[in-house]
C-alpha cells in the first residue's frame, strides 16, 4: 500500500521536495498547510510516539519558511522529557528554534533542563547547555546557575567550554550572580585548551562589564595568566587545528588584547606589567595577512586604551603609519580613525605621518578622502598651516566636484583660524575662490568682505588681484560677488595702481574696463537675483567715481527697467533716477562705505553658527493648534512691524508663541505673518495674545490663553508691553439678536482690540448703529475705563478745536479714503481722525474690515464702524472713527499702515498701503 506522501509518515526530505516542487507562492502554502494538518492530527492521536521527532524536524523546517508553528510547542517539551539522546537532540533544537525567553511555555522545561545538566552522559549535559545559553531568562538563570558553576568544574573540555559560555549568558541575565563566577572564571585561565580559554576569556570580559567588584578582582588575579597566554600563543609552534594564515589562533589572540584593554584601562600598574607582551606581539607579528592585521589592529587599540609608555604609544602610531600604505581600504580607513583619536594623546607622533595622510585626501574613496580631510584639519597648527592649506589648495584644482565643498569648507575654516597675516589670508581665499567659488559658502565671502574693508592698506591689492582673477575664473559665483563689491567700493584704486606693494606688478585698467568686468557679471548671471543686484550697485557707485562713464553706466542700469524681478525693477529705476537727477548729491550718497565691525561680524556669525537653526518645539501651555513653524527654521526674532512702516529703529521685541487659529482670521495676514487664527470656541480668545504674537513682541498676560469677558482687570500690567499698537474693528450684520452673555462664537461678536495699558472691556460700549435688523443689541459697560469710549460715527463731535485740512489716505481704482482730522484743545498729541470709506466700482463691497497698525510710540483706539457694506458706485459710504496718541508729539511725525478686506460677490479681496500724507504738527 503506498504511502500518503502527506501523512504524518512522509520523511522530511520528501515534504522540502514537495515544497521545492511548488511552481506558486499558492502552491507552497497548500503543501505547507496539508502537512500542518498531518502533524495536528499527529500529536491529537496515540500511537504516533515514534514518529513525534520526525514531525518536530518538518515543523521546524516549516517555522524557518515563516509559517506559524506554536502547535508544536509542547511537542518539543515530550521530546526533551524524552529518555534517548536523539529525541532530546531534535527537542533541544525546536525548543531553540520554536520557542523565546519571553514565552511562558519555557518555564515548563526548567525541570528537565535541571535533570540534564546533572545526566551522566556528557552529550545530553552539552545539549542542555547549548539550549540554557540561548533561550535562558532570567528566571530560569537564578534557578539554574548552580549547576552550571558545578559544570565548570568538569573534567571534561568541551562540558567546560559549554558551561563558560552558557555562563555569559546568565550573567548578562542576572549582573548579580558575577561574584559567583569571579574565581571560577580566573582558573579556567589556566587551560590548556583553545577552546576552553577562549570562551573564559570571554566570560571574564563579561564579568568586568557586569561588576566593578569583578573587574577589580580580575586585575589582581588574571593580569599574569593573560601575559602568559598572550606570549604562549605568540611563540606557540605551527598547530594545523589552531593556524589562520599562518597565525596561532588570532582569534584568541583579539579575545585576550581586549580583555587586556578593559583591565587596563586607568590602572597603571596592570598597564606596566602589559607594556613588554603588547610591545613583543606588537613587533613580532605579520602585517601581510589580514589575519596579522587584524591581531595588530586590536594590539594598536589596546596600547591606546591603558595607560601605555610613549615610546610604546609611538610604535602603536607607526603601526597605523603602515595601515596608511597598505592597498585595503578598509585597513585605511580604521587606520585613520584611530589616528583621529590618537592625536589626543599624542599630536607629534601622528604628526611624522603628515604626508602619508594627505596622500589619503586624494584617495580615490570618498570615505578615506572624507576621514584623511578631517584628520588634516585637525592636524593643523600655527607651524604648519602654510604647507598644509598650500598641499590642499593645490589639490582643490583636480578635485572631485562632489568633494569640493567639504574640501573648501576646511581649507576656509583653516585660515580663518589660522591666519597671522591678513596678506596671507586674503591670498589662500582669492585662490579658493577662483578654483571653487561655486562650492563656497556664504559666510565664508561674506567674512572676506568684512577684512577687506578693515584693511586699508591692502584694499588696493584686493581690488586689482580680484579683477585679474576674475578675467579667468568669471563661472565663480562667489569670486564675482566679491569682486564686483570691491570695484564698486575701490574702483579708483584699481584704475590709478593706489596701495601697490612691493612685489606687486602693476597692471593697467581703464575706467571702461572696470565697467565691462561688472557688466559682464551682470549679463553672465541673469537667474542670479543676488548678483546682479550687487552688480547694480557697484554700477552705480562707478558712476560716482567715474563721472565720465555715468551716461552708459545710466544705460546699462535702464535695461532692467521692465524686468519681471521686482528687486531688480526697482533698483534700476531709483538707480537710473539718481544718476540722472541727483547728480548733486551722489557723491556725498555714494561714498564709500564705513568700516565694517569686524568683532562684531565675528560674534555675530559664531552665535548663529552654534544656533544652527534649532528645530521647533513647542513651549509648555500650547496646544496642537499653535503656530507650526516650518521643520528647522527658527522663529525670526526682529519685529515684523519695524520693518514693515520703516518707522523706527528701535530695537525689536523678544518673540512669543502664537495663539490658535482659524482658516478666515482677519488677523491672520495683517502683517504677512501666516498661520495665526482665532478660535472658534463659545469663549473667544485672547486677543492679546493674537496681537502679541502678531507682532513678536513677548506672551500673554493670560496664563490659559483665554480672556474672561466679564472681568476687565484680565487686560492688567500690558503697559510694559504695549511697544507696538494694532486695532481691528469688525461689524457683522448678525449683532442684533446677540448678547455678550450668549457667549456665541467669535465670528459673531463685534470685536474691538487694542493694546492698551489701562484695564479695558474687550466689547464695551457698542454703537447700536452697527446694527442691520435695527434691533438693539445688549452690552456690556465696565467700571473701568472703556475701550470705545470714544467717538462713534452717531456721536456729536464738541470739545474740538478747528478742523485741520482732509486728506486722501488712500486711494486706488477701486476704493477711496479720506481721513477728517480735528484736534482737542489742550492735547496737541491726540488726533481724532474721521475715516469715510467710498466704493469706486459699479459692485457692492460687503464684509467690509478696515485694519491699521502704528509704530510703537503711537497708541490707536479704533470705534466701530458705520456698517460692513460699502455701496457701488459712490452712493453712499461707510464711516468709521479713531484716535491716535503721538506720545513724542513734535519729534516723530504721524504714520500708519492700512489694510481692508472685503468681498465681491462671494470672493476675497485684499488691499492694503501706507498713509505718510499727514500734515505736520500731529
Amino acid at each position: 500500500m503506498a504511502l500518503n506522501p502527506f501523512s504524518s509518515g512522509t520523511r522530511l526530505r520528501d515534504m522540502i521536495r514537495a515544497i521545492r516542487a511548488s511552481k506558486t507562492a499558492a502552491e507552497e502554502r497548500a503543501v505547507v498547510r496539508r502537512e500542518c494538518a498531518a502533524i495536528r492530527t499527529a500529536i491529537s492521536e496515540r500511537g504516533q510516539e515514534e514518529l513525534r521527532h520526525r514531525n518536530m524536524a518538518k515543523l521546524m523546517f516549516i517555522h524557518m519558511l515563516g509559517y506559524p508553528t506554536h502547535f508544536g510547542q509542547m511537542e518539543c517539551l515530550k521530546l526533551i522529557a524524552a529518555a534517548g539522546y536523539p529525541e532530546k537532540r531534535i527537542g533541544y533544537l525546536g525548543l531553540m528554534l520554536l520557542l523565546d525567553e519571553r514565552q511562558e511555555v519555557l518555564m515548563l522545561v526548567t525541570n528537565s533542563l535541571k535533570q540534564d545538566l546533572n545526566h551522566s552522559n556528557p552529550f545530553i549535559v552539552g545539549l542542555a547547555l547549548c539550549a540554557l545559553g540561548n533561550i535562558c531568562s532570567a528566571e530560569m538563570a537564578q534557578d539554574l546557575a548552580p549547576e552550571v558553576e558545578k559544570l565548570l568544574r568538569s573534567r571534561d573540555v568541551n562540558t567546560k567550554k559549554k558551561a563558560a559560555l552558557c555562563s555569559v549568558r546568565i550573567v548578562r541575565k542576572v549582573p548579580d550572580l558575577a561574584e559567583n563566577f569571579m574565581g571560577l572564571a580566573a582558573s579556567l585561565l589556566k587551560e590548556k585548551h583553545h577552546g576552553v580559554l577562549i570562551s573564559a576569556v570571554q566570560l571574564c570580559t563579561e564579568l568586568c562589564k557586569a561588576s566593578k567588584d569583578a573587574l577589580e578582582y580580575l586585575r589582581k588575579n588574571c593580569i599574569e595568566g593573560l601575559v602568559r597566554i598572550l606570549r604562549d600563543v605568540s611563540n606557540s609552534s605551527y598547530a594545523p587545528e589552531y593556524d589562520v594564515a599562518g597565525i596561532s589562533d588570532p582569534f584568541l589572540h583579539i579575545r585576550v588584547l581586549k580583555l587586556m584593554r578593559m583591565l587596563g584601562q586607568g590602572d597603571a600598574d596592570c598597564s606596566e606589567y602589559m607594556n613588554d607582551i603588547l610591545a613583543q606581539v606588537a613587533t613580532k607579528t605579520e602585517s601581510n595577512k589580514n589575519a596579522g592585521n587584524a591581531i595588530l589592529y586590536e594590539c594598536v587599540e589596546t596600547i591606546m586604551g591603558i595607560e601605555a609608555t610613549s615610546g610604546l604609544r609611538v610604535l602603536a602610531i607607526n603601526i597605523l603609519g603602515r595601515f596608511l600604505s597598505n592597498r585595503d581600504n578598509n585597513i585605511r580607513y580604521v587606520a585613520l580613525n584611530i589616528l583621529m583619536r590618537a592625536i589626543t594623546v599624542d599630536t607629534q607622533a601622528v604628526q611624522r605621518h603628515r604626508v602619508t595622510i594627505l596622500e589619503c585626501v586624494k584617495d580615490a574613496d570618498a570615505s578615506i578622502r572624507k576621514r584623511a580631510l578631517e584628520l588634516v584639519f585637525l592636524l593643523v597648527n600655527d607651524t604648519n598651516v602654510k604647507p598644509l592649506t598650500k598641499e590642499l589648495v593645490d589639490y582643490l584644482d583636480v578635485a572631485d566636484p562632489d568633494f569640493k565643498e567639504d574640501l573648501t569648507a576646511k581649507i576656509c575654516s583653516i585660515t580663518e583660524k589660522f591666519s597671522q597675516e591678513k596678506l596671507w589670508y586674503l591670498d589662500q581665499m582669492l585662490k579658493v575662490l577662483s578654483l571653487a567659488g561655486n562650492h563656497v559658502k556664504d559666510d565664508v565671502w561674506h567674512a572676506l568682505i568684512v577684512v577687506i574693508s578693515n584693511a586699508s592698506e591692502l584694499q588696493g591689492y584686493a581690488v586689482r588681484s580680484l579683477y585679474t582673477a576674475l578675467q579667468a575664473y568669471s563661472e565663480q559665483g562667489s569670486l564675482l560677488r566679491v569682486a564686483v563689491w570691491c570695484i564698486g567700493e575701490y574702483g579708483e584704486m584699481l584704475v590709478n595702481n593706489v596701495g601697490m606693494l612691493e612685489a606687486e606688478p602693476p597692471i593697467t585698467v581703464t575706467e571702461s574696463d572696470a565697467v565691462d568686468a561688472v557688466e559682464l557679471g551682470f549679463n553672465r548671471y541673469s537667474a542670479d537675483v543676488t548678483t546682479r543686484s550687487m552688480c547694480l550697485v557697484a554700477l552705480l557707485k562707478l558712476s560716482s567715481r567715474f563721472p565720465s562713464m555715468s551716461e552708459r553706466i545710466k544705460q546699462i542700469v535702464a535695461q532692467n527697467k521692465e524686468n519681471m524681478v521686482l528687486e531688480l525693477q526697482q533698483r534700476s529705476i531709483e538707480f537710473g533716477s539718481i544718476i540722472q537727477r541727483h547728480q548733486s548729491i551722489r557723491s556725498s550718497l555714494l561714498e564709500r562705505m564705513p568700516v565694517l565691525d569686524e568683532a562684531a561680524y565675528l560674534v555675530k556669525r559664531a552665535s548663529a553658527t552654534q544656533a544652527t537653526i534649532p528645530a521647533y518645539k513647542p513651549a509648555s501651555g500650547v496646544t496642537p493648534g499653535d503656530l507650526k513653524l516650518p521643520n528647522g527654521v527658527a522663529k525670526p526674532a526682529a519685529a515684523p512691524l519695524v520693518d514693515l512702516l520703516d518707522l523706527s529703529s528701535d530695537d525689536a521685541p523678544v518673540t512669543s508663541t502664537s495663539a490658535t487659529t482659524t482658516p478666515n482670521d482677519f488677523l491672520q495676514d495683517l502683517l504677512g505673518i501666516g498661520g495665526t487664527n482665532l478660535s472658534t470656541a463659545g469663549v473667544p480668545s485672547a486677543s492679546t495674545d493674537i496681537l502679541m504674537d502678531l507682532l513678536s513682541i513677548g506672551s500673554s498676560p493670560s496664563q490659559n490663553g483665554l480672556l474672561d469677558l466679564s472681568s476687565p482687570a484680565q487686560g492688567k500690567d500690558n503697559s510694559d508691553r504695549n511697544n507696538y499698537v494694532i486695532s481691528v474693528s469688525v461689524t457683522i450684520a448678525e449683532l442684533s439678536n446677540t448678547s455678550v452673555a450668549e457667549q456665541k462664537p467669535v465670528s459673531a461678536i463685534p470685536q474691538v482690540v487694542s493694546l492698551v495699558p489701562e484695564p479695558m472691556d474687550l466689547l464695551g460700549s457698542l454703537s447700536s448703529s452697527a446694527s442691520s435688523s435695527g434691533t438693539k443689541s445688549s452690552t456690556v459697560v465696565p467700571q473701568a475705563a472703556d475701550l470705545l469710549d470714544g467717538l462713534s460715527a452717531s456721536t456729536s463731535v464738541s470739545g474740538l478745536d478747528d478742523a485741520c485740512p482732509s486728506i486722501t489716505a488712500f486711494q486706488s481704482a477701486t476704493l477711496k479714503i479720506v481721513f477728517d482730522l480735528r484736534k482737542q484743545l489742550g492735547k496737541p498729541q491726540e488726533t481724532t481722525i474721521h475715516a469715510t470709506f467710498t466704493n469706486l466700482t459699479s459692485t457692492t463691497y460687503t464684509d467690509f474690515i478696515f485694519q491699521a497698525a502704528v509704530p510703537k510710540f503711537i497708541q490707536l483706539r479704533l470705534d466701530p464702524a458705520s456698517g460692513n457694506v460699502v455701496p457701488a458706485s459712490g452712493k453712499g459710504s461707510v464711516t468709521q472713527g479713531f484716535n491716535v496718541t503721538n506720545s513724542q508729539h513734535g519729534q516723530k511725525p504721524l504714520a500708519m499702515r492700512i489694510r481692508m478686506s472685503y468681498k465681491v460677490n462671494g470672493e476675497d479681496r485684499l488691499e492694503q498701503g501706507q498713509v505718510s500724507n499727514f500734515p505736520p504738527g500731529l
